[in-house]
């Protein structure tokens, strides 16, 4: 039998099912339950939050009371600590109450709380991700071409609120004899892409708009850019997130009818 190399759509259903998997882990982004801002809170007092929160220089302040059955590093926590934002998956955060685990984050100098439930409603009643089987004909020749310095647009999130972007470069690759290009970050670790983008099948058989992770470009920047393998955002499984829209031009003008589509069971594609 041929290895995953050489047998893609082998390799495509081992893809959709680590995905799956993944989306419905106990502490996936199925199991987000809130997304508490703390400039809301004033008063420090986050409903269904234990613990008492408040920012500072140096991160967040978490005071604890024996009362708010709070965990720190997986030992009972009372007093005060603080936290930076949390860069480890939420199953391995630093703070938890019982099953649910609490993750400190920060975007564009506004600390968040987090909230990870096991029990949320959205990962009880998942029954899996709608996705069109692999098909070669989105399997393209790209080529990536960096800018001379990283740029950042103002794009509207899933929450309503326009944040900063950064964007690396132009990912291009032809699709029925035209050539596209895709505004793409780069990871500052490792350079590899992400891109946010739209089709014309985006809000009708398709989520509103998807991800693609298309990998790390060879030094001569050419990659492979797989549409099979487009993603659902993580707003599409919880409201909670506050996922980027595609920046201006990343909007394809032909149907990617390919990857993960929606959520099955789903009443309406766009949602």
């Amino acid at each position: 039998m041929n290895d995953d190399a050489d047998d893609p759509p082998a390799a495509w259903r081992k893809w959709h099912e680590h995905r799956v998997a993944t989306v419905s882990a106990p502490y996936g982004p199925l199991a987000l339950t809130g997304t508490h801002w703390l400039a809301d809170y004033p008063e420090g007092r986050i409903p269904a939050v234990p613990g008492q929160w408040r920012t500072t220089d140096g991160g967040v302040a978490l005071t604890a009371a024996p009362e708010d059955s709070l965990h720190l590093d997986g030992e009972p926590f009372t007093g005060d600590a603080v936290l930076a934002a949390d860069e480890t998956p939420p199953a391995h955060s630093r703070l938890s109450a019982g099953e649910v685990r609490l993750v400190v984050i920060r975007r564009e100098g506004e600390w968040a709380v987090r909230v990870f439930d096991p029990a949320a409603q959205a990962r009880r009643t998942f029954t899996g991700i709608e996705a069109t089987p692999y098909d070669p004909a989105f399997v393209l020749p790209g080529r990536f071409r960096p800018y001379g310095e990283d740029r950042t647009v103002q794009v509207e999130n899933a929450d309503g609120r326009a944040r900063g972007l950064g964007l690396g470069g132009e990912l291009r690759f032809p699709f029925g004899g035209v050539d596209h290009t895709l505004q793409v970050a780069v990871d500052a670790q490792d350079g590899s892409l992400w891109a946010v983008f739209g089709d014309a099948t985006g809000g009708r058989s398709s989520y509103r708009f998807r991800f693609l992770k298309p990998g790390t470009p060879a030094r001569d920047g050419s990659i492979t850019v797989d549409l099979n393998r487009a993603q659902l955002p993580p707003c599409a499984f919880a409201d909670h997130f506050i996922c980027p829209f595609p920046p201006p031009g990343n909007t394809l003008p032909f149907e990617v009818a390919a990857g993960e589509r929606r959520l099955k069971g789903a009443l309406a594609a766009g949602i």
